[in-house]
């Protein structure tokens, strides 16, 4: 099989659109609240905490729905803790995100051992099942590519349009993204900037513990604590990718996806038996890396992105 081959492949495009969705789920989270005027560093322990949580609901006799939920609690219960730190208090939110993120992966270690102390390896779960939409799943590459992926991959692409229609056509979205450009006319308004930005922060980590779960209940049907593996590191270049727009940054998460794909069919042509298997896997980084450069040359940052807001001072 050549590289065009594999590019015009309808099973390559239906692994990009599987690899693409939890980092869909999670770019939403960072992008909701740093619309609002937080950078949420705890994103990949979030993660971790959300794959676990939902997993472990469904282990015990949730259904699959009912894990996804509690991974979305989960998930907005650590960032009501990230938020209350980092607005009210105003501590630094590099360093409270990472916090989060040695806090959230302790904690889910701590969990699993006391849940399964005597188990060697991990339970199995009936994950989400790929289902096919009559008729569009049928359509030549795009179909299998787009209709007949799992339920969560539907509900990811669903959260973009909500996310953008939430955003840019409501008074809530508006008041969000004002309190991250201006949180000064928030307050003008009679409304307070500080819950604005906590609720921001307990949402969009809540999509982030969602793009754990799919993880766990969609992608595998089983826990494991490197499974995450960087990807919400990915997500934050993947908003600025995006240039803070729910639409671009969706289109970056699945051109990273593509990319991680491609790399991995490439290790199986004859390019692979020649070039260590090393530099396949660095290859979706660093292109990620060269659009990332590209793209943010003109992207409009939020301009009280990480900046402490105290009503009454200038």
């Amino acid at each position: 099989m050549d590289l065009f081959d594999i590019l015009i492949s309808a099973s390559f495009w239906a692994a990009a659109i599987r690899i693409a969705s939890p980092l869909i789920f999670a770019t939403m989270g960072e992008l909701v609240c740093e619309r609002a005027g937080v950078l949420n560093l705890g994103i990949e322990g979030i993660m971790v905490a959300g794959a676990f949580a939902g997993w472990i609901a469904v282990w015990a006799g949730l259904p699959l729905w009912g894990g996804v939920a509690v991974a979305f609690a989960v998930g907005m219960a650590l960032g009501g803790v990230h938020g209350i730190l980092s607005v009210p208090f105003g501590l630094s939110q590099h360093v409270v995100g990472i916090g989060m993120t040695l806090l959230a992966t302790s904690l889910t270690f701590y969990t699993y051992r006391v849940v399964l102390p005597e188990v060697s390896s991990p339970p199995k779960i009936e994950a989400f099942q790929a289902f096919e939409i009559p008729f569009l799943s049928k359509i030549p590459v795009l179909g299998p590519a787009l209709f007949a992926q799992t339920p969560l991959t539907y509900a990811a692409f669903v959260l973009v349009i909500v996310t953008s229609l939430v955003l840019y056509r409501t008074p809530l979205g508006l008041a969000v993204r004002a309190a991250g450009e201006n949180p000064s006319a928030v307050a003008a308004q009679g409304l307070s900037v500080t819950a604005i930005r906590i609720g921001a922060v307990m949402v969009g980590s809540g999509f982030m513990a969602v793009g754990g779960a799919f993880l766990t209940m969609s992608a595998f049907d089983s826990f494991f604590f490197d499974m995450v593996n960087g990807r919400g590191w990915i997500c934050i270049a993947l908003v600025v990718f995006g240039a803070w727009k729910p639409g671009k940054a969706l289109l970056g998460a699945i051109l990273f996806a593509a990319f991680d794909a491609f790399q991995i069919r490439l290790q199986q042509t004859p390019i692979g038996a020649v070039v260590p298997y090393q530099v396949f896997l660095m290859m979706p980084y660093l292109l990620s890396i060269l659009a990332l450069v590209v793209m943010s040359r003109r992207a409009e940052v939020p301009a009280a992105l990480m900046v402490p807001f105290n009503k009454g001072e200038r």
